[in-house]
């Protein structure tokens, strides 16, 4: 028997004026076809990219056969294109191949889209038709971006020092704020397994096992209600050390981000990142994740109007709340267009919004202008510093209502469409807690990060500061992290503060806290989302157009109709029983029991 010839012994992408003359044999995909008569022309793309083949049908009578996204194997000569036919938005445009065999080794269907970037396609449709999707240009180059990004992850971490573990993905259902993805066990019937939220508590516990600098990329889950930024099932960066502070996480993944930018984007931007508490986030900015590619910063106003005779504005700062504002430039901006932004407030619970215009003569005009003194007027113009057309928007009610009110509005009116300047921001200093909607206490981060004094935080939860830290990109979290609590005894404190008793904590993190009482090092990390942070470097809206197999926004998968109802027996082997209006509706039935 002859040996047997390779499929390819090239890739599309890579051929270049230099390997004129040279045979070669390429497999991929024909991408375009073009029949000019006596010859014929079409693109082979592979993972590289394409080629341009020219076949002789007479010669070769496959050529005629050849449709969009058949796959092929072809050989030939490269020679130089024509003078006149280059094509120089090609990165192979100078050569192609002149076809000598072709095989087609599996035919197409009719396409549900078509396999460019040129047209647009309705994302459950790309969704249903994955596999397709993923061989369009910009598709495969997210891939890519993402592969060289974590490829970047690893050689830095392992460059530091770093051993990457992989934690258990079935674990003990210890909820972080969102709701556990619970597993049924077959053999322990009524006993469940949950997926991670994230790798938290194992990475902890090999800082007690002594591993010392840990890193994983994590696969993590949680039962979120839907939103566009967040997916059921998410991957990140997940980071740990021991004898560690705040300090050194930073100080370590900045390294990493340099590193992938480099990777994705060829430059190198400049470190340290720059660095701002939480309480200035807030004051200036509205959020604990601002955009700092633009100005518009918040500015309080309270002790201009505190004694003004505006009871709307004055009320408001003796009420203990503030007025802030905010110089959102010449928008031009017709009246109906500034009531807009009035009611767009109202949407956001705001009592209202009261806004400005600076005339050319350096005046104020607003609906509520006669309310106010000369003195008010011309003292709001210099601290916003107007110039003829700017816009001012003023809010006054409860404080954290009113930055975040500006907040947003902030962001919807300045915030740049695109991603091509990136602006990373440390914001540190978190709470320790947060209030609910019911007025109890809750965890800002986790319940395992550490106070930074632990007498305030008994004696003043709510104005504690913990040793938490996120990163931001262009006003979107990408991760977050903090200082851990290693001694048992603050982290029984913790649990006291947020109304967990001694009996609820030894039933849902025992295991956890004992290993604290043998010698736990001090200790601090931190988690990325790189779904997220590689969305953003490749100037995409939606982090699913960077996820391989995403859900959509309601968490279905319309490539393989999941989630879909099992059958009885799998249920029964589970000993699960579905409730009678549950399996009344999965059973398209009409009446739902009582």
């Amino acid at each position: 028997m002859g040996e047997e010839q390779p499929l390819r012994t090239d890739y599309a992408g890579t051929l270049t004026s230099e390997r004129i003359g040279d045979q070669v044999r390429l497999a991929g995909w024909v991408d375009r076809r073009r029949d000019h008569g006596g010859v014929v022309f079409f693109d082979i793309r592979d993972a590289s990219g394409l080629a341009q083949v020219v076949v002789d049908p007479d010669q070769l009578p496959a050529g005629r056969d050849l449709k969009m996204e058949y796959t092929v194997t072809v050989g030939g000569e490269v020679r130089p294109r024509p003078e006149g036919t280059i094509n120089v938005d090609m990165a192979t445009g100078e050569v192609e191949v002149v076809a000598s065999d072709i095989r087609i080794l599996s035919t197409a269907e009719t396409l549900p889209f078509m396999i460019n970037d040129r047209v647009e396609v309705d994302e459950r449709l790309r969704l249903q038709y994955r596999y397709l999707d993923l061989r369009r240009p910009r598709m495969a180059a997210n891939l890519r971006a993402r592969s060289n990004a974590i490829r970047a992850m690893r050689e830095t971490l392992d460059e530091l020092g770093f051993l990457e573990v992989e934690t258990p993905t079935l674990i003990r259902s210890t909820p972080e704020g969102a709701r556990d993805m619970l597993v049924p066990s077959r053999l322990n019937k009524g006993s469940f397994y949950a997926l991670p939220q994230s790798p938290q508590l194992f990475k902890q516990l090999l800082m007690v096992g002594g591993v010392d600098r840990y890193y994983q990329i994590a696969r993590c889950y949680r039962d979120e209600d839907f939103r566009s930024d967040r997916q059921l099932e998410f991957t990140q960066l997940d980071i740990e050390g021991a004898f560690w502070g705040q300090d050194g996480v930073l100080e370590t993944l900045e390294q990493v981000i340099v590193a992938v930018v480099e990777q994705a984007r060829g430059v190198t931007i400049p470190r340290p990142f720059k660095r701002m508490t939480y309480a200035e986030s807030m004051a200036r900015y509205g959020t604990d994740k601002p955009d700092l590619r633009f100005g518009m910063e918040i500015t309080d106003l309270g002790d201009i109007f505190e004694d003004s005779d505006f009871k709307a504005f004055s009320g408001a700062v003796k009420g203990g709340g503030a007025v802030r504002g905010l110089n959102v430039g010449p928008l031009g901006l017709s009246r109906s267009g500034l009531d807009g932004l009035v009611a767009k407030a109202k949407e956001l619970g705001a009592k209202g919004l009261v806004w400005m215009v600076a005339e050319d003569d350096g005046s104020l005009r607003s609906p509520v202008a006669k309310f106010l003194t000369e003195s008010e007027l011309q003292r709001l113009g210099a601290r916003f510093a107007t110039t003829p057309g700017d816009i001012l928007l003023i809010a006054a009610d409860e404080t954290k209502l009113v930055g975040t009110l500006l907040g947003q509005l902030r962001v919807e009116l300045g915030r740049p469409k695109g991603h091509d300047e990136l602006a990373f921001l440390w914001v540190v200093d978190f709470p320790v807690f947060e209030e609910t909607e019911g007025g109890d206490l809750a965890p800002a981060h986790h319940p395992f990060t550490s106070p930074v004094s632990v007498t305030e935080m008994r004696d003043n939860p709510k104005a504690a500061v913990s040793k938490a830290y996120d990163l931001v990109l262009n006003g979107s979290e990408l991760g977050s992290g903090s200082v851990r609590i290693h001694d048992p005894e603050i982290q029984k404190q913790v649990f006291e503060v947020l109304g967990i008793s001694d009996e609820e904590a030894e039933s849902r993190f025992g295991w956890f806290i004992k290993a604290l009482r043998y010698g736990t090092p001090p200790h601090a990390g931190f988690a990325v989302g790189i779904d997220r942070l590689l969305a953003i470097l490749q100037g995409e809206q939606s982090i699913r157009d960077v996820i391989p197999f995403p859900k959509t926004q309601t968490g279905a998968d319309p490539m393989t109709e999941s989630p879909k109802p099992v059958d009885d027996f799998q249920l029964m082997e589970l000993g699960v029983n579905l409730r009678p209006e549950v399996r009344a509706a999965l059973d398209g039935s009409r009446e739902v029991p009582e």
